[in-house]
């Protein structure tokens, strides 16, 4: 009886401590590119045992539909509108504005007040200036790269430094930073990758964590190794067989990251979430958006909607499906609810703590309204139910009925609906800021403004 009652009370004590998180961002990942939802030529199983062991959002998105700004909204829980990272950022090592704003609070920045300890792994992608560097923005660790994407074979990163490069995609051929100092990898980029999230949880078994593993597969250049490319025999289409052994590579980093916290016995404690930075761009790395209209770089559903899973055995029933919308921005809500302590935020967040919508103890929705904007193109979107509006300067509105038509196929013409939608978008948008840095659509104007780019500044 003593020895039940003790198993019991230490069970207690490990649902009751700080969770860990991790959170696991593939880049350019398809919608219908996951077992769960619906992938049939690749299998992903540790991924779909994630979401068999957690929730699955069906309605689960970002805040932008490319990579940096949805990353900016994500790190720091607000809609980087707010804070003018409306664009992907360039790689300017010069430029301390070109990145995330020191105005913001990253999510490590806040659960390093509650004693965590934290690593960015992969893709940075908010800034490489070296007052952007993730070690400035709160995390204690960094294993990755800077810029907004990468080369996945180690022989091809030539680079020593950053100011030896000569354009923008010269940052893919950097080698890898641990911290601030370069290192020689000698495997593919996605195992790298996987093995230093294994190695971190090892170290930090005894004490809260958060990880941000950002994999930039299966972003493009269309990379991977025979151990990858050998299980896709049956894809005759080479862009797309590529494509798929990038993601299994991804989908064995998630099943050695569960594996170890089940052998440290750390999975009922670890909320792990699992999504993409925006949908696949269908066109370019063969990537399946399914049913969804659009793609990357789209305010369509394909360019928003993700891939979207978490799982926290302690708090989170198994296997469940959840419908209404949520964001990305809600996944740093979520978990500053959970530190064990109230952390005192520097601005106020848009995300909501969603395990009181999960478990049913709330059985509201999480959001009314959803808001996206894409300021160089004049494109928006607010999604409000089940109805979306898709706006653009110059152009008819469209009115879509998400839960009749995911493929947004039928304009509905509501003039009442579209003017009350507007309106709110209207009211929102006013507390949004300009962008704060040119962009990469602004990469040869940028370059002809600062001819310095890539000149080491004298010290």
């Amino acid at each position: 009886m003593f020895l039940f009652i003790a198993s019991c009370t230490l069970h207690a004590q490990e649902i009751n401590k700080s969770p860990n998180l991790i959170i696991i961002l593939a880049d350019d990942l398809g919608y219908a590119d996951v077992g769960f939802n619906g992938c049939t030529d690749i299998p992903t199983p540790s991924i779909d045992k994630l979401a068999e062991s957690g929730v699955r959002f069906t309605n689960g998105y970002v805040s932008y539909c490319v990579c940096g700004p949805s990353r900016a909204g994500l790190l720091t829980g607000r809609y980087q509108d707010r804070f003018g990272f409306s664009r992907n950022p360039l790689f300017a090592p010069n430029d301390p504005e070109m990145g995330l704003p020191l105005s913001e609070e990253t999510l490590a920045d806040a659960l390093g007040k509650a004693g965590y300890k934290s690593l960015a792994i992969g893709k940075w992608h908010m800034g490489a200036h070296e007052t952007l560097h993730p070690l400035k923005r709160g995390f204690d660790d960094f294993y990755g790269f800077l810029s907004g994407g990468h080369r996945y074979f180690p022989e091809e990163l030539t680079l020593n430094d950053p100011f030896e490069a000569k354009s923008q995609y010269d940052g893919y051929k950097t080698r890898l930073l641990r911290n601030y100092e370069r290192v020689d990898e000698t495997e593919y980029l996605t195992d790298a990758f996987s093995r230093e999230a294994v190695a971190y949880i090892e170290k930090n078994r005894n004490n809260p964590f958060f990880i941000y593993l950002a994999y930039n597969a299966p972003h493009a250049p269309l990379q991977a190794t025979e151990k990858y490319l050998s299980r896709f025999d049956h894809i005759g289409e080479k862009k797309r067989k590529t494509y798929a052994a990038m993601v299994s590579a991804v989908d064995d980093g998630v099943g050695a990251i569960l594996a170890k916290l089940d052998e440290l016995n750390l999975s009922e404690n670890t909320l792990v979430v699992f999504l993409s930075d925006n949908g696949g761009p269908e066109n370019h790395n063969a990537s399946d958006n399914g049913i969804l209209r659009g793609q990357k770089g789209d305010l369509y559903e394909g360019g928003i909607r993700v891939p979207f899973v978490m799982k926290w055995p302690a708090q989170i029933p198994h296997g469940e499906v959840y419908n209404n919308p949520i964001i990305s921005l809600d996944i740093f809500a979520t978990i500053i609810a959970q530190a064990g302590q109230q952390i005192p935020l520097k601005n106020p967040i848009d995300g909501i703590n969603l395990i009181p919508f999960i478990n049913g103890e709330d059985q509201g929705k999480p959001h009314e309204r959803l808001f996206w904007r894409k300021f160089d193109a004049r494109e928006y979107a607010i999604r409000q139910g089940n109805e979306k509006l898709f706006m653009e300067d110059g152009k008819e509105n469209m009115l879509f009925n998400l839960a009749s038509d995911i493929s947004e196929e039928n304009n509905l013409q509501d003039e009442a609906k579209e003017k009350e939608l507007t309106s709110v978008f209207r009211e929102w948008y006013q507390d949004m800021t300009d962008p704060v840095f040119m962009g990469l659509r602004q990469d040869k104007e940028y370059s002809e403004q600062h001819p310095d780019r890539f000149k080491r500044k004298e010290e």
